[in-house]
């Protein structure tokens, strides 16, 4: 998706410190597991990479989302009833 250039800005991007992965415990898999089985039907699918970043809001709070997979980020809701905030 990203041209050459962009890739490169982008690792300098997280290489300043924008983004941060957040280790998780095995069990957490667990949970994933159900939300993925919550949220799979017959029109769409959960899968492990939007379990990975409902997880992390669910852990950190932070509901802002940057992805072009609107129509499954918007069907989603985290344990407490809150939406993410797609930009």
């Amino acid at each position: 998706m990203l041209g050459d250039r962009e890739r490169l800005a982008l690792l300098r991007w997280i290489g300043i410190g924008a983004v941060q992965i957040y280790p998780f415990d095995t069990e957490d898999l667990l949970d994933m597991a159900d939300w993925m089985n919550a949220y799979t039907d017959a029109r769409s699918v959960m899968d492990l990479a939007d379990a990975s970043l409902y997880w992390a809001a669910h852990e950190t709070g932070v509901r802002h989302i940057l992805t072009l997979d609107v129509r499954d980020f918007s069907r989603y809701r985290l344990p407490d009833g809150r939406a993410f905030e797609i930009l």
